[in-house]
């Protein structure tokens, strides 16, 4: 598409979503899609809860391109942006809402890069929109202890820290900060493709931060993030390890 089309398609879209409203896309992103489908549930009922009208593309969505772009792979991502962004247009998207930060981030900031003025979606993490659904919070006893591991796009990415934190203090925990968290957290060891490309130094990872939230006393380890969620319960022993949807009876 020139130049002179795409403002004109653009200046016509932006016409159209004021007079009749776009739609929000929930993109549970495709570790959650495939493997934590169990979160994906839970996450579409806190979202109903939320009163948000929400649709999903299943077939139809590809992925966000964050692998590709982490292998180096610039020509591929790009052609993946622009792909995603014709499946949005064809679908009536304005505002997209993920529970994996990873996803989250690319369709926030490097999407605008590659994108520019085409990209007009607004894009949440799913922690910023949970408010209505607080009801559902499985509360816990006062003298329970846990500690958030911020997952590396959801906290230095993306600047979310405080709302993960709101959500587990209203279940009723104490919360407990590890020797590393917020802006300096230490990595969960599966991202970036250390976990396939050099388990034993994932493990070791991931060992050290189970170990840090042991030393801050927590009796549970929380987090908002599938990846970082499914490594962090691995060998985790006697450590209880929850995602941020697991606190919801839903």
């Amino acid at each position: 598409m020139d130049k002179k089309r795409a403002v004109t398609y653009n200046l016509g879209m932006k016409i159209f979503k004021k007079i009749w409203g776009g739609n929000t896309l929930y993109y549970p992103g495709c570790l959650t899609k495939f493997v934590c489908k169990d979160q994906m549930e839970k996450y579409k009922k806190i979202l109903s809860l939320e009163g948000i009208d929400f649709i999903m593309l299943k077939d139809n969505e590809l992925c966000c391109g964050s692998p590709v772009k982490n292998a180096g792979a610039k020509k591929v991502f790009e052609e993946l942006a622009r792909k995603n962004l014709a499946v949005f247009r064809e679908h009536g998207v304005d505002r997209i809402v993920s529970n994996c930060p990873s996803c989250t981030a690319v369709f926030k900031k490097d999407y605008k890069k590659i994108l520019g003025d085409e990209w007009d979606i607004e894009v949440l993490h799913i922690s910023e929109v949970i408010d209505k659904s607080l009801s559902k919070l499985i509360k816990v006893e006062k003298n329970k202890q846990a500690t958030f591991h911020d997952p590396c796009h959801l906290g230095r990415s993306l600047g979310i820290f405080d709302q993960p934190r709101a959500i587990i203090k209203q279940a009723g925990y104490k919360l407990v900060e590890m020797e590393y968290s917020r802006e300096k957290s230490a990595c969960c060891g599966a991202g970036g493709g250390v976990k396939g490309n050099a388990s034993e130094l994932s493990g070791r990872i991931r060992e050290d931060r189970v170990t840090q939230a042991r030393k801050a006393k927590a009796d549970v380890l929380i987090t908002n993030c599938p990846m970082c969620n499914k490594q962090l319960a691995e060998n985790a022993q006697k450590m209880k390890v929850l995602e941020l949807c697991d606190l919801f009876d839903v």
